[in-house]
């Protein structure tokens, strides 16, 4: 099946790429694992960073200052830049397409300061900001009449000397091996939170595929270590609570009532000392009582749903029991100024990308800034570089050879339930991957990665049958996510300084 441009994913970032793919005059096709609005961008609450025109008392200077100091050093300065610099036509084009952002009574988008700003800066939705972004965009897709396949699950990415020919999948629906032929390949197939499990705000479909695929065709992945965590999810489930809840004046406090923190330094800060009240006895709460319930029906409503939907607890009047989760990952492909990766055709956008602007810990509010940034500058240079490539592809050829690679993990014996392993690597990263970390927990854990890897063959999926065979697609993840979690470790092991998210008591 022949096109110009394959994007892999349909979160934010892959409906961002491929809009503006097509609108280049590309023939494009999205192809997700799951739906659209299941993507993790609806998590993306609080808002996305932009100095408008209107705005007096901010400016892009102090937003790439405020980038490159949360980045600790090790984010790019170039394409830091350019981000804070399209950053307000960004939101124009959000605006322009129907995104509905929140108002001030003088009709301008309202912005809101989240954590390591120096400024209002987050253009918001309600706390519904990256829900409405997707859902906006995916109506501009359907509209462009964009093609999408859903329930497809990336086996491979497939390449010819140094340049990507296509990709093969699963379609989960019947069972078979499909083929799809194209000289550009855009990835943006999140991140790789779910390695921490049930200590994630993330969904269950961020298990790392698009880097374990790319790193299997010779793509450089970059910072594996950084791995941030989001102060405030809700004790018992790890649902987010948005960083807006903050920014629009919520306390942190602990058992005996204390503030005990900035709530608005950089999230690594805040996770860090909410981590050491737990440490040492506490309980910690966020509290937004004092913002009352006119103001909280308005502009924090999700958030007051989600309490009393999964704490059973009512924030207008009751504290938020909250405790710091696994929630982005700054590590990623490895791309160029043009969204490009080392091998020829093969671009990378969103979390599964490393674009360099995130460094060490990301400023909250740039994650759907980024994706909107990078996913034109992606979707315009995959269409580009169509034009000068027509690479043709013996589909027979690879569907056999795809076709045999799949019936060998179909036929790995089952006598190790894989499920129990990937319960057990969620509590060992948690605990010794996590906030703080050290060189023996950090050794000790990779160790641990590759004795599970050895008994790999003993492992399976116990369905055998061919049609939705779902069990078979969490084993095919199940395998991505310890070749992730070992470069992760890797990473964390050499890296033996504290730097933002990844911090060394050692």
């Amino acid at each position: 099946m022949k096109n110009d441009v394959l994007v892999i994913g349909a979160g934010g970032a892959g409906l961002v790429a491929a809009l503006n793919a097509h609108n280049a005059g590309a023939k494009v096709k999205i192809i997700t694992k799951e739906y659209p609005t299941r993507s993790q961008t609806c998590m993306a609450q609080g808002g996305i960073n932009a100095v408008l025109p209107h705005v007096t008392n901010d400016s892009v200077e102090e937003h790439i200052k405020n980038t490159l100091k949360s980045a600790h050093g090790l984010g790019e300065e170039e394409m830091i830049k350019l981000l804070c610099e399209e950053a307000p036509k960004a939101v124009e084009w959000l605006d322009g397409i129907g995104v509905p952002f929140s108002r001030t009574q003088d009709g301008y988008i309202a912005q809101r300061r989240l954590g390591g700003a120096s400024e209002s800066r987050a253009c918001y939705a309600q706390d519904y900001t990256g829900l409405k972004i997707l859902h906006t965009l995916y109506d501009q897709v359907l509209a462009s009449g964009i093609e999408i396949l859903n329930e497809r699950y990336m086996l491979n990415i497939l390449k010819e000397m140094n340049s990507v020919t296509g990709i093969s999948v699963l379609n989960i629906r019947s069972g078979e091996v499909e083929i799809y032929n194209a000289p550009s390949v855009i990835l943006a197939t999140g991140g790789y939170s779910k390695i921490y499990g049930s200590h994630t705000t993330n969904s269950k479909s961020t298990t790392g595929d698009g880097l374990a695929a790319a790193l299997r065709v010779g793509a450089n992945l970059l910072h594996m270590e950084f791995i941030q965590f989001h102060p405030t999810a809700l004790k018992k489930s790890a649902i987010l609570i948005s960083e807006s809840a903050r920014g629009e004046g919520g306390y942190l406090l602990n058992s005996r009532g204390e503030r005990f923190t900035d709530e608005l330094a950089p999230r690594d800060e805040v996770a860090r000392a909410i981590h050491e009240q737990i440490v040492n006895g506490e309980d910690v709460f966020l509290d937004i009582r004092h913002l009352g319930e006119e103001f909280i029906n308005e502009e924090l409503p999700q958030e007051r749903k989600l309490a009393k939907l999964y704490e059973n607890i009512d924030p207008v009047s009751e504290l938020i029991p909250i405790k710091p989760v696994a929630h982005y990952t700054m590590g990623g492909v490895e791309v160029d100024k043009n969204s490009q990766t080392n091998i020829d055709g093969l671009f990378a956008v969103g979390e599964c990308a490393n674009q360099k602007v995130h460094g060490a810990n990301r400023l909250g509010g740039n994650s759907l800034l980024e994706l909107v940034v990078f996913g034109k500058s992606a979707g315009l240079h995959a269409a580009e570089f169509t034009k000068n490539f027509d690479k043709s592809l013996d589909v027979n050829k690879y569907k056999e050879t795809e076709e045999k690679l799949l019936q060998i993990v179909r036929e790995h014996k089952n006598e190790i339930d894989f499920y129990q392993f990937r319960e057990k690597i969620a509590e060992l990263f948690y605990t010794k991957v996590g906030i703080v970390r050290n060189k023996a927990d950090l050794q000790s854990a990779y160790e641990e990665i590759q004795e599970i890897k050895s008994q790999l063959p003993l492992m399976g999926a116990s369905d055998k049958s061919k049609v939705y065979n779902t069990n078979l697609v969490e084993f095919l993840e199940f395998v991505n996510m310890l070749d992730v979690c070992e470069l992760v470790l890797r990473s964390a092991i050499l890296r033996e300084v504290s730097c933002g998210a990844h911090f060394r008591v050692d």
